[in-house]
């Protein structure tokens, strides 16, 4: 089992996304293990997106990932990285694969939506970053013998 974040952007919420975007997440077999709506602070935001700090797009990124809430939701199963980032779709939403997250729903790479952890690194770090002691929980599903082999 792997474990990785997902933020959903504030243009997701702002159009009233949410809902659907966990839904294809959960119907990929996913498992939410962690979940919260909350407003993103300057600081959070600047380590979050640590590698960029210096380039020229930065201080746009962190003004619009601080100006509306966002749901950060962990989500655990086999091979979870991959899953959902192929799910998602790339950062582009113009050259996402059609039936992707942002294919479906992205027009602009400024607005595409959803973050997901690129690798198990980041994941360890970003949900470290965004959840603390207890906010994340492990528990069994009964479907899950019917996503998973085993």
């Amino acid at each position: 089992m792997e474990r990785t974040l997902i933020i959903l952007k504030p243009d997701a919420v702002q159009r009233a996304l949410v809902g659907e975007l966990i839904t294809r997440l959960e119907r990929r077999g996913l498992r939410i293990s962690g979940l919260k709506l909350i407003h993103v602070t300057e600081a959070l935001a600047g380590e979050h997106y640590r590698e960029h700090v210096g380039k020229g797009f930065f201080p746009g990124l962190v003004a619009y990932i601080t100006s509306a809430p966002v749901v950060v939701m962990a989500v655990d199963g086999p091979g979870a990285i991959a899953l959902v980032r192929t799910t998602v779709g790339v950062t582009k939403p113009a050259e996402a694969a059609p039936g992707t997250i942002r294919a479906d729903y992205g027009v602009d790479i400024g607005r595409n939506l959803i973050h997901a952890s690129a690798n198990a690194a980041d994941a360890e770090r970003e949900l470290g970053l965004w959840f603390g002691a207890g906010e994340v929980i492990e528990y069994r599903r009964d479907v899950d013998r019917w996503i998973v082999e085993g």
